[in-house]
């Protein structure tokens, strides 16, 4: 979230509110251990003034190439973001 939200004040994009219901699939071995196989972050972000739903895609694929947890685990975070602009 805080690389969008830098991203975001770079190219002059004003969030007014961000918040996410991230989602996690995650496989569990018969002795109760397991791991996580898959995360998507469904942030819902709200933008002042007018929006642009590719270039938040866009600004959103790349905080998660900066991003320090996206870089840290070994499975695929994915981003399903809804836009509002009000």
């Amino acid at each position: 979230m805080l690389w969008f939200l830098h991203l975001c004040a770079e190219a002059g994009i004003a969030v007014t509110s961000y918040t996410d219901n991230a989602e996690g699939v995650m496989l569990e071995n018969a002795d109760g251990s397991g791991r996580f196989t898959e995360v998507t972050l469904r942030p819902v972000v709200t933008i002042q003034g007018a929006c642009s739903e590719s270039e938040i895609a866009q600004l959103h694929k790349k905080a998660n190439a900066f991003c320090f947890i996206a870089n840290s685990v070994n499975f695929p975070v994915k981003h399903a973001p809804v836009l509002i602009c009000p």
